[in-house]
């Protein structure tokens, strides 16, 4: 198990890592997150919702992603409470400390996942959540030590020296633990290093010498590795070529699948930019309304912002126009939530630039889906979240013929489209034609899927460099 100092400390990266080198061994390996806390999710291979990063672990493994590889994800929806999700099912929503009493029939949800795994794979690489050091979160754990206890496995702790304190977070988090949790940690993982490693040994062997831990290695900065975040914004800007065009995402308190941008933010010639709170909306090319856990909530707020004057005004400049599900369902006349899906229940005026209205459901659309997209006439592929139906007009210009049906739909003008579909850009020719359609000449099929493998193989090989694979194999089992 890889559990971290802080949340970002490295976690998802070094499971990530140890899935596709354990791969490279021929070990028959599988990812495993008893609970995520996360808005960036994916749908799994037997129809359910798991965290983002859990199935981009499982691409580590070469396998389909399953709900077993995360059996509880967490979709915040307010700042004490959000969504439960079990083994891929959303089951309602609950306050902290509603949850808090829920773990114990969460916990047995965790184990009969993992017994599942148990019996398929020759190993499994298990991520913590945030921090084992979390004391009044100790009751019940099903993320971290408490999980480690229940099966009895071995954990490495990672931290994260680029944002500073490296030696304080690893035995500050030791001192918090029990002697028996401190037992199990078999060694450190130093991440995201850059400097002259002679001026970091006498820390190294000082921890060493003062904890009786082994340093397993020091993984470096790596510089153009890109893996989908787990929940937090990405921190790093990349290089543009000179002209590129500008794109804007707003960010809403309740943003959800932000990786939908990636293949974006790593198009060479697509100049994204996220505005927050309090920020003005830049003059842009290109507007895209992301995915919200909590529509009505996140368009109340974007009219606080003053965001729909600039949208309206990015319109009537000829700027084109995005919506991705909740951002889909925020370009029509209303959105409905009879139920209370989402909060209290009522309805919302929408920005009124699509013919439609949306009425959200108890039960959420979930699959994994394929067709075409109606510019360029482009295979494009992707994934459904939403527990909103959408009606109106508006629908009889659709955005994509997908394998189901019609999805979505493009304004008259032409200047708006709106659509259901998670990873829209990352299809390599659907992102060209829409990068075409929203002013870029000659946009390049940019592949996005083999950028992300060559990420996970750049993985691979540090582990392979930096780590010290002997005591990883010994901690497996796994002999040369």
């Amino acid at each position: 198990m890889v559990q971290g100092t802080t949340s970002d400390a490295g976690k998802s990266l070094l499971v990530t890592a140890l899935c596709r080198w354990f791969v490279r061994q021929g070990v028959r390996v599988a990812p495993f997150k008893p609970q995520n806390m996360a808005l960036n999710s994916a749908v799994s291979s037997d129809g359910g919702e798991i965290g983002r990063a859990q199935a981009v672990q499982a691409q580590a493994c070469q396998l389909e992603p399953h709900t077993d590889m995360n059996p509880v994800l967490l979709k915040p929806n307010t700042d004490v409470g959000a969504q439960v999700i079990i083994h891929g099912h959303a089951i309602g929503n609950m306050d902290a400390c509603d949850y808090h009493d829920y773990k114990r029939t969460a916990q047995t949800a965790v184990f009969e996942s993992y017994q599942r795994l148990a019996t398929q794979f020759d190993a499994i690489i298990v991520e913590g959540a945030g921090s084992p050091a979390e004391i009044n979160l100790r009751d019940n754990d099903i993320a971290n030590m408490g999980f480690a206890e229940m099966v009895d496995c071995a954990v490495i702790l990672v931290a994260d020296i680029d944002r500073g304190g490296v030696f304080a977070h690893l035995v500050g988090t030791l001192a918090l633990l029990s002697e028996t949790e401190r037992a199990r940690i078999k060694g450190f993982v130093i991440n995201r290093f850059r400097g002259d490693m002679a001026l970091l040994q006498p820390g190294l062997k000082w921890l060493e010498r003062h904890t009786g831990k082994p340093v397993l290695g020091v993984l470096p900065y790596l510089h153009g590795l890109h893996l989908e975040a787990e929940d937090a914004l990405p921190r790093e800007r990349v290089t543009k070529q000179e002209g590129a065009l500008v794109a804007v995402v707003p960010v809403l308190p309740g943003i959800s699948n932000h990786t939908d941008f990636d293949p974006l933010r790593l198009h060479p010639q697509v100049d994204l930019h996220f505005v927050g709170p309090g920020e003005n909306i830049p003059p842009a090319d290109l507007i895209i309304l992301p995915g919200s856990k909590n529509v009505r909530a996140d368009l109340a707020w974007l009219y606080c912002q003053g965001w729909e004057k600039a949208i309206q005004r990015h319109l009537r400049y000829g700027g084109k126009l995005i919506g991705i599900c909740g951002g889909f369902q925020m370009l029509g006349k209303r959105i409905h939530d009879p139920h209370g899906i989402e909060g209290e229940a009522g309805t919302s005026a929408g920005l009124e630039l699509l013919d439609m209205e949306t009425t959200l459901q108890p039960e959420k659309q979930l699959r994994n889906v394929s067709g075409t997209l109606i510019i360029g006439g482009t295979a494009v592929s992707g994934y459904e979240i939403h527990a909103g139906v959408s009606s109106g007009t508006a629908l009889k210009r659709p955005a994509t013929h997908l394998t189901h049906g019609p999805d979505g739909a493009i304004s008259d003008d032409g200047l708006i489209l709106g659509t259901y579909l998670h990873g829209l850009f990352e299809s390599p020719h659907a992102c060209g034609a829409l990068l075409d359609w929203a002013g870029v000449a000659n946009a390049h099929a940019h592949d996005y899927h083999a950028l992300r493998e060559a990420s996970i193989e750049q993985l691979a090989d540090a582990v392979e460099q930096h780590l010290d694979t002997t005591h990883l194999r010994s901690m497996l089992n796994v002999v040369d």
